[in-house]
């Protein structure tokens, strides 16, 4: 069934079209929710709501873009929240103009698998790791993520230069460490 006839059955209120539709975007949609938590269960709990959500709101999708980005954004957003009001997240996600500073625009070229990306990526404290996401995963612009986040356009700039810099320094010397290795042998 296609997305839009999926979308028609589950405003019928057909229980096995809500559940298909949970069943085709609930794995991608798990690992938008990953993405912005700390835990398995922190993002499980926000899909939960995400779909709770989805669903609730589900005649408002015009069928105009692609469903999964629909379900996206939604989800993207039921995380967000969920960091805002989760008071293990709270204090990674304040954010002041006392902690900018000028960051390195260096750029090394580096390989590093996908999944060691992620990982790097998950390492960051919540607040980078969202607005890095935010940006170079999802495509927000720096204003949207201020939005998002309530913070200034400038704060989101910041924080995503100072969580891309932590990532650079983390490949470096994750580089430096195989070359170390391969040398030892």
């Amino acid at each position: 069934m296609d997305d839009h006839r999926l979308v028609h059955e589950c405003l019928k209120g057909k229980a096995v079209a809500q559940r298909q539709l949970y069943d085709r975007f609930a794995s991608t949609m798990l690992a938008v929710c990953y993405r912005y938590t700390k835990s398995v269960a922190d993002a499980e709990d926000v899909l939960q709501e995400g779909f709770v959500k989805a669903f609730r709101n589900l005649q408002q999708y015009k069928g105009d873009g692609e469903l999964g980005a629909w379900l996206r954004r939604i989800m993207v957003t039921t995380a967000i929240n969920f960091l805002k009001k989760n008071s293990r997240y709270q204090t990674e996600l304040l954010f002041s103009d006392e902690q900018l500073h000028a960051v390195s625009s260096y750029e090394p070229e580096m390989n590093l698998a996908a999944k060691e990306l992620a990982d790097l990526i998950r390492q960051l404290p919540a607040g980078y790791q969202a607005i890095f996401n935010l940006y170079a995963v999802e495509g927000y612009s720096h204003v949207e993520i201020g939005q998002l986040l309530g913070i200034s356009e400038g704060t989101s700039r910041s924080q995503y230069a100072r969580g891309r810099s932590l990532l650079i320094k983390w490949i470096e010397q994750r580089s430096n460490e195989v070359k170390n290795a391969s040398y030892a042998r």
